[in-house]
């Protein structure tokens, strides 16, 4: 009897593999006690790759599924000579280890070294390489259907995990020295499973497109974190420490995207050790399944109102019977704290998949009240009226707001519209992550793995615009689950999965077909024209467009206009050459910027020699020379960096401490050497420190930081400020 919901079981074990198991669940544990459970079930353990690893009698599992497609990544990696009796030995063995939760990696490799007879380095030796091939052999199988299915890396929930397996992939053929086959291994994958998957086919431009960009990113990433690495590898130096913390490494990772791996290299050569948990991935992982979408639909809900409206039938929906219906009649069947109301049916749409309430009024007996909210509660719809209320049992006249409406029905079909051309143009990974209908802009959020050119929004809004002069059909039905995701698969679900056995399908002729509960026209023409007005990325891997639609869009193309002409009236030049004109006259201060920088390096170069002449500017501690000097001008910020740029440049065991003021700001910055931030310095913290004396604030890095403030008559104290701290930090 094992842990959990358990009981007896069956197992079938063939020359030491166990190919099925059968547990008769009926007991759960509580407090270490056999609870029998009301409902008794079998869990049936199978493998197909199991039963293929017996049959073709070879020493693992990643072999019989792998087959030739391992071979080859053993060949790329240079394993080409492996002891196959060891090999076999090891898989041996590895049945007789006995694992916990609390097994480490290290630990368990003693065990099996003992039992195969050899030294746990010559077992690392011979394991790890073969190791690594089989977790690329199964990661990048497990990375080409992740992507073909549209999930696109970035930093939350699946996308996360998809980002997870790539670097921990990428990191693996590093080690292999064959990181510049992840390519020919993914396109392989493909190869061989397309033929009982075609999909992953079809995605493979695409899923070759999304690792090239994750692999610009990994190699950016990785750039930027071994100076990274360096300068807390300093820092903890400093502190007399000889390891990174584990809370250090995750991060590192979870910040910087950088891994422990790749940390470990570099610190070592810091003379610093590393020690990466085991479990070190899964728990990064974890933590960031449980974050939720950055992108989410607004939506208000009035929770004391579940209780209100408890025991209450269905309202009748109107607008589904027909969305053009702009009066009706109703009975009021409950009336809740005199400010909302619940009617038998209803024709005002309740806020919900991105579409804003309707509004209206409603009269009655002789009075009138404004609709302002629509909520739905469960299957009842409430109302919130601003003005009298009826009783209940009254009937009333229900009006919608049908300029309202129909802009919100018009913007609704054309977010069906965009989506489908963005599926067209940029690939079929493209998935709606979130939207906001509004009656002056839209919005759409989608998965996408790189920012959108201008090129790639001009071809989108065409093919919508185009689509929409088609005049094609829109059509809504209600259709049992199972046969809408039969007749057109799981990307019915753009916005989400929606509940219950029937869901409301609506489809735009051969263009999109989703599930949506929203209101639509009956045909693309009625959008009329379509300008998306802005892009922008609203977190890693989602790209907002923002559409206008009908009078707004020529508005947005009106104000286009009206800029460029503004433009070409200050330039005095033709629009059709304001290109050209600004080509022109952006080089010319390219050329400007350049002869200016040259001067001021010049220039700074000359200070920078003339310093130690300057008495009262320059100090010895400890072997680090300080560098005092007052620029008077607070604002030639680049005259100042550069000539503390060449300053520390020409001598690294130096330390720069500059500062200004032009009557109402004063500025200090602060800048160290290599040589004296391996002796403790930190500018960040001086100016931090001096920056408070002077009423503002500052900081920055160990090796450089500025700040300052408006108490320019505190410059003196705060420069005293600054040469106390610096001096404590060396010591002195």
């Amino acid at each position: 009897v094992g842990g959990g919901n358990a009981g007896p079981d069956v197992e079938c074990i063939v020359r030491g593999l166990e190919v099925a198991t059968l547990v008769f669940m009926q007991f759960k544990v509580v407090d270490n006690h056999f609870v029998r459970l009301p409902i008794r079930t079998v869990d049936t353990g199978y493998g197909i790759d199991r039963y293929a690893w017996l049959s073709q009698g070879v020493p693992s599992g990643f072999h019989a599924v792998y087959g030739n497609l391992l071979q080859k990544i053993f060949r790329m990696a240079g394993i080409t000579k492996i002891d196959e009796k060891l090999l076999t030995k090891v898989a041996e063995v590895s049945g007789l280890v006995s694992l916990d939760k609390m097994a480490n990696r290290t630990e368990t490799r003693k065990k099996e070294a003992k039992l195969v007879g050899i030294s746990v380095e010559d077992l690392d030796k011979f394991l790890v390489p073969i190791e690594n091939a089989f977790a690329v052999a199964d990661h990048t199988k497990c990375l080409s259907f992740i992507l073909s299915e549209g999930v696109v890396p970035s930093n939350i929930q699946e996308g996360y995990l998809a980002r997870l397996i790539f670097r921990r992939v990428y990191r693996l053929l590093r080690m292999l020295n064959i990181h510049d086959k992840l390519y020919d291994i993914v396109d392989m994958q493909v190869e061989m499973w397309s033929k009982d998957y075609p999909h992953l086919k079809e995605m493979r431009s695409e899923i070759l497109e999304m690792i090239k960009v994750e692999e610009e990113k990994f190699e950016d990433t990785i750039k930027r974190g071994e100076g990274m690495v360096k300068r807390i590898s300093s820092e903890l130096k400093t502190q007399g420490k000889i390891f990174i913390p584990t809370e250090t490494l995750t991060e590192l990772y979870d910040s910087h995207g950088l891994p422990p791996e790749i940390v470990m290299q570099t610190a070592e050569k810091e003379n610093l050790k590393v020690q990466v948990p085991d479990d070190f991935y899964a728990l990064i992982a974890q933590r960031h399944m449980g974050v939720s979408k950055l992108v989410e639909e607004e939506a208000t809900s009035e929770k004391h109102l579940e209780t209100a409206v408890a025991g209450l039938p269905p309202t009748e929906p109107l607008f589904y019977q027909d969305q053009y219906m702009k009066q009706f009649e109703a009975t009021v069947r409950k009336v809740i704290g005199n400010e909302f109301v619940v009617l038998d049916r209803t024709c005002f749409f309740p806020e919900g998949g991105g579409q804003p309430a309707d509004s209206g009024h409603v009269e009655f007996n002789g009075g009138r009240a404004e609709v302002v909210d629509v909520q739905k509660v469960g299957k009842v719809i409430v109302h919130k009226l601003r003005g009298s209320v009826p009783k209940e049992g009254d009937l009333i006249k229900g009006t919608i707001d049908w300029n309202k409406r129909y802009s919100l029905m018009k913007n609704h079909t054309a977010t069906h519209v965009v989506g489908g051309a963005a599926r067209r143009v940029l690939g079929q990974h493209v998935w709606q992550f979130g939207t906001q209908k509004g009656i002056e802009t839209s919005r759409l959020d989608i998965s996408h793995y790189r920012r959108l050119t201008l090129e790639e929004l001009q071809m989108i809004e065409t093919l919508a615009n185009e689509v929409i002069i088609q005049n094609i059909k829109v059509e809504t039905a209600w259709m049992p689950r199972n046969e809408a995701e039969s007749q057109y698969g799981f990307r019915l679900y753009q916005g989400g999965v929606v509940p219950g056995k029937e869901i409301r399908v609506v489809k735009t002729g051969d263009w999109d077909v989703e599930a949506c509960a929203g209101t639509h026209l009956k045909s693309t023409l009625e959008i009329g024209f379509l300008k998306i007005v802005h892009s922008e990325r609203v977190q890693d891997g989602v790209e907002r467009l923002v559409y206008s639609i009908g009078i707004p869009a020529l508005k947005a193309v009106q104000r286009n206009e009206q800029l460029l002409m503004k433009l070409s009236e200050t330039m005095n030049t033709p629009i059709e050459k304001l290109g050209t004109t600004a080509d022109k006259l952006v080089k010319e201060l390219k050329e400007g910027n350049a002869e200016r920088r040259r001067l001021i390096k010049e220039l700074a170069s000359r200070e920078s020699s003339s310093l130690e002449t300057k008495l009262g500017e320059l100090t010895e501690i400890n072997g680090i020379t300080i560098i005092t000097r007052d620029f008077k001008d607070s604002t030639n910020v680049e005259r100042m960096v550069q000539t503390a740029n060449e300053t520390i440049r020409k001598n690294e065991a130096t330390v720069t401490l500059f500062y200004g003021s032009d009557g109402k700001n004063a500025r200090i910055m602060v800048m160290a050497g290599e040589a004296a931030l391996k002796k403790g310095v930190n500018a960040g913290e001086i100016v931090q420190e001096a920056s408070r004396t002077l009423g503002g604030g500052g900081g920055g890095k160990p090796n450089f930081a500025q700040g300052g403030g408006t108490n320019v008559d505190r410059l003196s104290a705060a420069i005293k400020t600054a040469k106390k701290a610096l001096m404590q930090q060396l010591g002195r």
